[in-house]
């Protein structure tokens, strides 16, 4: 089975020029959950990726892939 990326976070994140640290901490996550995020290992909750799109000032599509 072919492995997808379901978000574009990583992508987002460079296109504003914020870190996975600072998402982190405007979160309270753990670095580590939003590196997982970042390498499509696992997926954020609907709840934090309306969050990140709020505080990236992106619409939610730009973060998942349809």
């Amino acid at each position: 089975m072919e492995t997808t990326d379901l978000n574009r976070l990583k992508v987002v994140l460079a296109e504003k020029r914020r870190t996975n640290k600072w998402l982190a901490e405007q979160l309270g996550k753990d670095p580590t959950t939003i590196s997982k995020w970042c390498t499509n290992s696992s997926q954020p909750d609907l709840a934090s990726l309306i969050k990140m799109a709020k505080l990236l000032e992106v619409e939610l599509t730009e973060l998942v892939r349809m």
